[in-house]
Order: structure tokens, then C-alpha cells, then sequence
């Protein structure tokens, strides 16, 4: 009996976009169960001194919502090595932006000893969560003046 693939990708998916969609679409079409780990509100304030303006329960229903995640789990840390140890996945799914970061080629190599596959897809480029952020902000400044 063939064993089902289990794939995993993390994110804040904040102010949930087409680059997010896109992402989890494309995993969920490498693997038979996607597991996606949503970023605690806590856990975005550790590393981007900010609050997602969405706030973490409804990340979770906007995500489990959609048709290509099988299962959410929350996303309490970043290391991907406990995250594997914690789910035991068989590919985890990145966006092209860390391809080459020093985090992620210690990660790649590191998942390869347990024979898990790093792959990355294309980072959206015209949209992401900051650019709506600020986006929204300039719009709100030319109204308020």
C-alpha cells in the first residue's frame, strides 16, 4: 500500500491574497494531505514587532476554509526541524524568497537526513500583505487630509 504523501507550509497569512491562494494551491497539487501551520498572533509579534491586522482565529477559518488544506495546526515557533518532528511531514512547501537564505539551506539540509524535500514556488511579486497594508494606509491618509 502506497503511503500518502504529507506536505507542510507555514505562514501568517495575513489579509489573505491570491499569492496565498496560489501557494496553497500548488502545494496541495504535490502532495495527498496539506497540513498548513497559521502563525500565532503572539509569534508574529516575536519577529515582526507588529500584530497581524487579522487576528489569529480568523486566519485559522479563512484557511481551513479553503478546499486544498486538509488540516491547520497552529504555528507557535519557526523551527522547521521541531515543526517536522512535531508533524512528520515529507515536503514542506516555501515561497522562493528563502531559496538560498542561509535559514533555509541549514533547513534543507537538515530535513534531508530524515529524506524530507524542500520546495520552493514563485513569491507572488505584484501583491503580498505589506504592500495591501500600506496600500490601505495611503488610501486612509488621503482621506483623513
Amino acid at each position: 500500500m502506497k503511503k500518502d504523501v504529507v506536505g507542510y507550509t507555514t505562514g501568517v497569512f495575513d489579509l489573505f491574497h491570491i499569492g496565498h491562494l496560489r501557494l496553497l494551491q500548488n502545494a496541495k497539487s504535490q502532495c495527498d494531505r496539506l497540513i498548513v501551520g497559521v502563525s500565532t498572533d503572539e509569534l508574529v509579534q516575536t519577529y515582526k514587532n507588529k500584530k497581524p491586522i487579522i487576528p489569529y482565529g480568523e486566519r485559522v477559518e479563512i484557511v481551513s476554509a479553503l478546499k486544498c488544506v486538509d488540516e491547520v495546526v497552529p504555528q507557535k515557533h519557526r523551527d522547521k526541524i521541531a515543526s517536522y518532528h512535531e508533524i512528520k511531514f515529507d515536503v514542506m512547501f516555501v515561497g522562493s524568497d528563502w531559496k538560498g537564505s542561509e535559514l533555509f539551506t541549514q533547513v534543507e539540509t537538515e530535513l534531508a537526513e530524515y529524506g524530507v524535500a524542500v520546495v520552493y514556488f514563485d513569491y507572488t511579486n505584484h501583491v503580498s500583505s505589506t504592500l495591501l497594508k500600506s496600500t490601505l494606509q495611503t488610501i486612509y491618509d488621503a482621506e483623513a487630509s
